[in-house]
């Protein structure tokens, strides 16, 4: 038997889970900064009373939808490319999912790192720590992988890697061609060499 505790916690954390989610994806298209209570009962049809028992404050929502993000990104983008060999394979893998994110349409506005590194880049506070630690991880992860690789400078390496694929991102979402992402795929796979 389920206690009527279990049952508000198990709703509390569909709300949470849900309004998260469509959180991440306005902040594709409109920002971080457009996420309000209204907007997200609204999108969500969840009441505002609903998602403000679960999130006390707007930065609460916009912090879980850089984790949600987070948890995605990991799901759709490392996920499938992590067993791979580390390494040039693995950064193959890396560009091939990464792609395939965009391409599936995940989010409306494409990459979310992208989307949102460009609007917190010069804030501060929790949720534009949130966007740099996700950022963060990502460049960790290229400069492990182009270390792997036996790269003379895994961080210049990485560096170019993922401007070339943020570029690829910015120029699909203004032009609205996919052939932006062959030539970001095509170009970051230049600098294994």
């Amino acid at each position: 038997m389920v206690s009527p505790v279990d049952g508000r916690r198990a709703r509390g954390d569909v709300t949470r889970r849900t309004a998260a989610r469509k959180a991440a994806e306005i902040a594709t298209t409109h920002g971080l900064d457009a996420i309000t209570v209204g907007a997200l009962a609204t999108a969500t049809g969840l009441s505002k009373s609903g998602i403000l028992t679960v999130f006390a404050t707007r930065e609460e929502i916009q912090v879980a939808a850089v984790a949600e993000a987070r948890r995605i990104y990991q799901a759709t983008v490392i996920a499938p490319a992590w067993d791979n060999e580390p390494g040039e394979r693995r950064l193959r893998a890396l560009v091939d999912s990464w792609i395939a994110y965009l391409l599936d349409g995940v989010f409306p506005g494409g990459c979310f790192v992208a989307a949102t590194s460009v609007e917190y880049g010069h804030r501060r506070g929790p949720v534009a720590d949130a966007v740099r630690r996700l950022k963060r991880e990502w460049l960790e992860l290229l400069e492990s992988e182009f270390a792997a690789t036996g790269s003379a400078d895994p961080s210049a390496d990485a560096f170019t890697f993922d401007a070339l694929l943020t570029a690829g991102n910015v120029r699909r979402e203004l032009f609205g061609d996919d052939r932006e992402l062959d030539t970001a795929r095509r170009l970051a796979l230049a600098v294994l060499g």
